[in-house]
């Protein structure tokens, strides 16, 4: 896959990382009768095709997503379930709504310290008719919620007061939240700050470096000096 937001890289005939970059969404009419492809965009049949080409034992899908449509996401979840191998799924930004459902298919799933997720219930827009229609709609509402929330249940072990409380008040959890009630598997460290500590640990030794210098050598090189020395060493 060479979309730009959905693509899978076979890291190795052991890995294959998949990335979900945008929203989970089927294409609209419009967009089946002209044929246009929105490169933002992933659905479940066009998962399942991609899917069927995974030839290693270790999947990790990688998310970055707002969500997009219920059914969608579902099917992307049970899609990920089925898979034979290892399944990792690590939250690469935000994993909102249906994302949130589809990062819950991991076997380990890894939120990373600047990691969000965001959970509520189903919602749609542009309703109108009269009282019947309406509580028929809130009705459709509560039953269309219903899977994900018997996701989040199974997966967190939370009970399904919780998770409906969670839900009803659109909770966003940060890394420490997600681990918390069991969204998460595990936190890892972000990458730049592991550089941030690499760079400490380098100072750290430069300035034990330099107080050696200024030890061993005639006590009139003063420290910077025995810096200056030390750097053109490093040269």
């Amino acid at each position: 896959m060479n979309d730009r937001y959905f693509q899978f890289e076979k890291l190795d005939d052991n890995t294959t990382e998949l990335f979900i970059y945008g929203d989970i969404a089927k294409p609209d009419l419009i967009d089946r009768w002209f044929g246009i492809e929105d490169p933002s965009q992933v659905d479940a049949f066009t998962f399942k095709d991609a899917i069927d080409n995974v030839d290693t034992p270790n999947l990790v899908v990688r998310i970055n997503s707002y969500g997009g449509e219920v059914a969608e996401g579902l099917a992307i979840y049970s899609l990920l379930s089925d898979f034979k191998g290892h399944l990792i799924t690590k939250v690469d930004g935000m994993a909102c709504s249906a994302a949130a459902v589809v990062f819950m298919a991991g076997q380990e799933r890894i939120v990373p310290e600047s990691g969000l997720l965001m959970i509520h219930n189903a919602w749609t827009s542009g309703v109108s008719g009269n009282a019947n229609e309406l509580r028929k709609t809130a009705e459709d509402l509560d039953n269309i919620t219903k899977p994900s929330i018997n996701i989040f249940t199974s997966k967190t072990g939370q009970e399904e007061k919780i998770i409906k409380e969670l839900m009803d008040n659109e909770t966003w959890l940060d890394c420490n939240e997600a681990l918390q009630y069991g969204f998460a598997t595990s936190i890892s460290k972000d990458e730049l700050m592991q550089s941030i500590g690499d760079a400490n640990l380098y100072i750290k030794k430069l300035v034990l470096k330099v107080k050696e210098l200024t030890k061993n050598q005639n006590s009139q090189i003063n420290e910077k000096d025995a810096l200056s020395s030390f750097l053109n060493l490093k040269k």
